[in-house]
């Protein structure tokens, strides 16, 4: 026998069920740049790279990194969208001109639209956020918030600590398998500044030359600039220390931060977070 509050429910199941499918990654786009709280910039990274905008969402997965095994996990879980932080085909800009005849791009961009999906690079206006959502997803997984400058969560300051037993703590809060480290393990840490992700000669160098930081924790850069420079530093006397993490395990949780973020706005369907594999192991 249905009663009315039975017909209302089933209605109010059915009214959802049509807004997960009617919901498109256009409009989740459409939310994001709504709610992200920046002016979205004209010249931008942050564009649907595969898929079409028109396409019905039936789940989200947000990441570090769109790699083909992140992809083949989000199909599997039912997450047709994903977010990623960095690009999808090899090159910040997802440039594809030179790979149109290779077997790796391709098989990644058939497997994307043979599973109906859409990739979303979300770069920059993530970083532009206030506060930086890298940065404030990675202060909150190393339990750093505390110690982080609240008018820039890069800049951190800390209880007497050793560069050794810095490197452990990040090693071990973020799981990470392998890491580099330049400096005295005795060398006591009370400042450090962070570039999560890739940072450059400039303005890495600037960075780290600064009175007051002690050791700057970087993701990844070039070794014949910045890691040369803190050798050199450090040859003439400096106490200085760079920490390098790697690419992906240095914003990880800058996406964990982003599903989050993201869930309120698109209740209609369901949010995950799937980390990308970190690429490197130590033999």
């Amino acid at each position: 026998m249905y009663t009315r509050r039975t017909i209302l429910f089933t209605g109010a199941t059915a009214l959802a069920r049509s807004q997960v499918s009617t919901l498109t990654a256009g409009a989740v786009l459409e939310r994001i740049k709504a709610n992200i709280g920046v002016p979205w910039r004209q010249t931008t990274v942050d564009n649907i790279i595969a898929g079409s905008p028109d396409t019905a969402v039936r789940g989200i997965a947000t990441t570090m990194m769109a790699t083909l095994d992140v992809a083949q996990r989000a199909a599997k879980a039912g997450r047709n969208m994903i977010i990623t932080h960095e690009s999808t085909y090899f090159s910040h800009q997802d440039a594809v001109e030179q790979l149109t005849k290779d077997d790796t791009y391709l098989y990644k961009r058939d497997f994307l639209a043979g599973n109906n999906m859409v990739v979303f690079h979300f770069h920059d206006h993530w970083h532009a956020r206030k506060p930086d959502g890298i940065a404030s997803g990675m202060n909150r997984e190393l339990g750093w918030e505390r110690y982080a400058d609240p008018e820039n969560p890069r800049s951190l300051v800390f209880p007497a600590i050793s560069l050794a037993d810095l490197a452990k703590q990040l090693q071990s809060k973020l799981g990470i398998r392998t890491m580099r480290v330049i400096g005295d393990p005795k060398l006591v840490i009370r400042s450090a500044a962070t570039s999560w992700g890739y940072v450059s000669q400039f303005p890495g160098i600037p960075v780290i030359a600064r009175d007051g930081v002690d050791v700057l924790i970087v993701g990844e850069t070039r070794e014949w600039e910045l890691v040369e420079y803190v050798q050199d530093m450090i040859s003439s006397g400096k106490k200085k220390a760079l920490i390098l993490l790697g690419h992906v395990v240095s914003e990880q949780a800058g996406m964990k931060l982003c599903a989050d973020w993201l869930r309120p706005l698109v209740p209609e369907v369901p949010v995950e977070f799937i980390p990308a594999a970190e690429p490197f192991w130590q033999p």
